[in-house]
């Protein structure tokens, strides 16, 4: 269960605010309003935020913190849909159309997240003209991602669409280590997170780790990735994407 901080000083948001794409637009009268509109909620690892389904409606700004969001089949099976990280929007879907939660959101380690109750969000959009354009460039950005996904789908097998989605989250989230070579990708994610990326099973992602170990591009360990010579992933991922192509 999250754990609500104090909040004496709402007004210590608002540096960070001015640095998140959806804010970056407005004036600092508005951000000091919407300042004053989150909540801190502090949670622990492997905490859900809210899920498939739920009602309620409040969005959430990341802090602090990875998020997974996920969606579940009929038959319990979870399809992972992205990771995002502070400065990220989470629940906005909900908020906006006032619909059930379409996913769920667990956190990948310690978060610390900004909540704002959907309604307060969208009187926020009505009286702020540039919020509301910043929303809508917001939610075309994930829309163009979602149609990026799905094309992966169809142009890669599972190996490759893995590929395709650790080189996205490297050049989001990884840490260099040798300058255009080696990088640490510290995810939080298991091999069983890692197989829901790409509607696989742990067993395959655990052989393909495996072959990709021993071919000296990635290596899986205590869940963290490290991409050991990026030049030759980006060779196997288009490789991967030509073979594909040819089966067409």
């Amino acid at each position: 269960m999250s754990t609500s901080l104090e909040t004496k000083d709402s007004d210590r948001w608002i540096p960070f605010l001015k640095r998140v794409p959806l804010f970056r637009p407005l004036c600092e009268t508005d951000l000091r309003i919407l300042a004053g509109d989150f909540r801190p909620c502090a949670y622990k690892k492997g905490e859900v935020v809210f899920r498939q389904d739920d009602t309620e409606n409040s969005l959430y700004l990341i802090f602090e913190g990875q998020v997974r969001i996920y969606k579940l089949s009929p038959s319990g099976d979870e399809t992972s849909i992205n990771i995002f990280a502070a400065g990220d929007i989470i629940g906005e879907f909900a908020a906006i159309d006032g619909q059930p939660r379409s996913a769920t959101a667990i956190t990948l380690r310690r978060c610390i997240l900004l909540k704002m109750a959907g309604d307060q969000m969208l009187q926020r959009m009505r009286a702020m003209p540039d919020l509301a354009i910043s929303m809508a460039r917001l939610l075309v950005t994930k829309v163009r991602w979602t149609a990026e996904y799905a094309e992966t789908i169809a142009r890669y097998d599972a190996a490759g669409r893995l590929l395709h989605i650790l080189l996205q989250y490297n050049q989001q989230f990884g840490q260099e280590k040798e300058k255009g070579k080696r990088y640490e990708l510290d995810l939080g994610l298991n091999q069983a997170d890692l197989a829901t990326l790409v509607g696989a099973r742990r067993e395959w992602v655990n052989r393909i780790l495996r072959d990709w170990q021993q071919r000296g591009l990635i290596l899986f360990e205590k869940d963290k990735l490290f991409i050991l010579d990026l030049p030759r992933v980006i060779e196997e991922h288009d490789s991967r994407l030509e073979a594909n192509t040819h089966l067409i």
